[in-house]
């Protein structure tokens, strides 16, 4: 059983990333999935998530507008499009399988399913 994440890099201010997680062990269609990131000295921050009943997603106030999640059950992979990226957005982004998934939040612990984490630097 694995998630797998990949896509980030380094780019300047006002770029894009696509961000991809790739299960392998379990069908990911089955399971609501969450992005994450942690910053330096910070704790980590769940950003946005989409649910596996009807697609559901949530965003995190900070990057409503900007980033868009979407998943490919045929594919067993999960993505996270961002655009407009700022400096503040540099991190270590996570994608996991998260217990629940609403338009209002995300419900998580930390025995879920969790990518390796994939840096994000955005330049000013």
């Amino acid at each position: 059983v694995q998630l797998q994440a990949s896509g980030g890099g380094l780019v300047p201010a006002g770029g894009s990333l696509r961000l991809s997680c790739a299960a392998s062990g379990f069908t990911l269609g089955s399971h609501d999935i969450g992005w994450f990131r942690q910053a330096p000295g910070k704790l980590r921050e769940g950003i946005s998530c989409i649910s596996s009943s009807d697609g559901t997603t949530y965003y995190v106030d900070s990057v409503k507008g900007r980033f868009t999640i979407s998943r490919d059950n045929d594919k067993n992979t999960g993505h996270l499009q961002m655009n407009n990226l700022k400096p503040e957005d540099t991190a270590v982004y996570y994608c996991a399988t998260v217990a629940k998934c609403s338009s209002e939040g995300i419900t998580w612990y930390w025995d879920n399913y969790w990518g390796q984490g994939t840096q994000v630097t955005v330049s000013s």
